[in-house]
């Protein structure tokens, strides 16, 4: 035994010398930053379930860069005119457990490197894209915390500090909605909206009548933000926009997305919806299936005239899709994750344009 170690450890010794005479004049290479110019439309992340972002642009199937997020940041935000990107963050001192920190980070949208952090409560739920939200004005970033109690975390992202903790027992995720405030889903079947005073405070709270049964036709938890609120979608296809105004919430007429010839049809998906503000498009992922099924992926996508309430198209996948996300741009483009890559199609003809493959899988997120 001791014989062959030996003779193990030459040989080892061999290749390090042949290594390094083969290296010998070869310049070392250095690392260096590039810096990205301003974002197009068409800029798109995937978020790798285990933790890095990828930014993509649509347009051509390119890799931009990468965030190094941790593996329990389920999105990110991005504040266009200031130029920086927001993550809630939970960090542990052995990776995975040991000593756990909460923070807002900040990365600077031109090298997607960390340029600070605030420290916030021990209670984030990384279990959502919408449990992370930047309010009208671009000052107070919200957080969702369940621990299992629920509340909101107010940060001030001007000032760099942490505003303070809103409870929301009953509540869940944030969608930034109306004057420095934010909806919240609630479990009796209701919506609540909370405004913020100046300084972050919480000044107004308001809750709407029940109008959907969490019994008989769930919503999802994953609405799509429209020019004037947020587009909700039922289990069975059920559909409603949800604004503020004035410190109210307006809940908009219910109409369904199913025509009388679709019966068997049913939405579903991670990430089942998508808008298109340009012309007022609802594009939602759909598949045969029946009652308990809203979370099969889907064949098709269906889309929507929101102002005639009726399908205008459908786009036909070669393979179920999990997630859709558009984006605007010049063409908009219809992004559908599929497998281990985002299929890419023009929203007006349907047309597939290209594959990007991105090999990692994950969520499909707004740049």
């Amino acid at each position: 035994m001791r014989h062959t170690s030996s003779r193990c450890g030459v040989t080892f010794l061999a290749c390090l010398f042949a290594v390094a005479a083969s290296g010998a004049g070869v310049a070392t290479e250095t690392i260096s930053t590039t810096e990205l110019g301003p974002a197009a439309p068409t800029w798109f992340v995937v978020k790798a379930a285990l933790g890095a972002g990828y930014v993509f642009d649509a347009a051509d199937g390119e890799m931009i860069g990468t965030l190094s997020l941790t593996p329990w940041t389920p999105t990110v935000r991005r504040h266009t005119e200031r130029g920086e990107i927001y993550a809630a963050e939970t960090h542990y001192s052995r990776r995975h457990d040991g000593e756990r920190t909460d923070v807002l980070r900040i990365y600077a949208h031109e090298t997607l490197s960390p340029q600070g952090e605030i420290p916030i409560p021990k209670k984030i739920a990384a279990l959502h894209r919408h449990y992370l939200g930047i309010l009208s004005g671009g000052r107070f970033v919200t957080v969702y915390n369940m621990t299992p109690a629920q509340s909101v975390s107010v940060v001030d992202v001007e000032n760099r500090r942490f505003v303070g903790e809103v409870s929301t027992p009953g509540c869940a995720v944030t969608l930034p909605t109306g004057e420095r405030g934010f909806l919240m889903m609630c479990g009796n079947g209701t919506v609540q909206w909370i405004g913020l005073d100046e300084n972050g405070d919480e000044a107004n709270r308001v809750r709407s009548p029940s109008f959907f049964s969490v019994e008989d036709d769930p919503l999802f938890d994953q609405p799509t933000r429209t020019t004037a609120g947020w587009q909700f979608l039922s289990f069975a296809g059920q559909t409603m926009e949800i604004a503020v105004e004035n410190g109210e919430i307006v809940i908009g007429e219910s109409w369904s997305i199913l025509g009388e010839d679709d019966a068997g049809w049913r939405p579903g998906g991670g990430q089942p919806t998508a808008f298109h503000a340009g012309h007022d498009l609802l594009v939602v992922l759909m598949h045969q299936g029946g009652v308990d099924t809203q979370d099969q992926d889907g064949t098709e996508a269906w889309i929507l005239d929101r102002g005639t309430q009726r399908r205008i198209g459908r786009i036909t996948f070669e393979a179920p899709a999990s997630e859709l996300l558009v984006v605007e741009g010049d063409e908009p483009l219809l992004l559908a994750a599929i497998g281990g890559g985002v299929h890419v199609f023009e929203l007006a003809t349907g047309i597939r344009v290209r594959v990007v493959q991105t090999n990692r899988g994950g969520s499909l997120l707004q740049y």
